[in-house]
């Protein structure tokens, strides 16, 4: 088995190889090289999430993307394709596709905007909310499926962690 010495910004840290395998030890907490690091395991657990969600989303034969458009519609009732585009984080052009997709079913609707007849907000229709209601609900019980592994108390921490998190951006 080979060593070899290097230095790191947080001193030395020794690597050890042996059939491929490589590992650093000293590192805080015992982490290996190969072990991901924070961001990584966030992202990982997002698309996990991600993942299930779609799965959820199935019986509705909506994609997670025309799901949260209806969210937030249902949040922001009469808000203009461009506020909504502004929510989702995608270019006007993009929302265009999905209320015409969304209105094409029956889930929400265009008016008139009462204040500038030019411009146009967003209504969900009665339909439109009770598949909110209904998808909200199966996307909660979900994550408390996934989540359930934790003890309560982890939970917690993690919920006070993440919103921590959220409210600095």
């Amino acid at each position: 088995m080979a060593q070899q010495q290097s230095s790191t910004p947080g001193g030395t840290a020794r690597e050890e190889r042996s059939g491929g395998e490589r590992t650093a030890s000293g590192g805080p907490d015992g982490e290996s090289a190969t072990d991901p690091d924070l961001g990584d395991l966030v992202m990982r657990v997002a698309r996990s999430l991600r993942r299930r969600g779609a799965e959820a989303m199935a019986p509705w034969d909506l994609a997670p993307h025309q799901v949260r458009a209806l969210r937030v519609v249902g949040h922001h009732e009469g808000i203009r394709p461009g506020g909504l585009a502004a929510h989702l984080r995608v270019a006007p052009r993009s929302v265009t596709d999905v209320v015409d997709a969304l209105e094409q079913r029956g889930l929400l609707e265009r008016h008139q905007d009462p204040g500038d007849r030019r411009a146009t907000v967003l209504a969900l229709t009665a339909s439109g909310q009770r598949l909110v209601d209904e998808t909200g609900a199966a996307r909660r019980a979900d994550a408390e499926a996934y989540f359930a592994r934790l003890p309560e108390r982890d939970r917690a921490t993690l919920r006070r962690i993440l919103s921590r998190l959220d409210d600095d951006n």
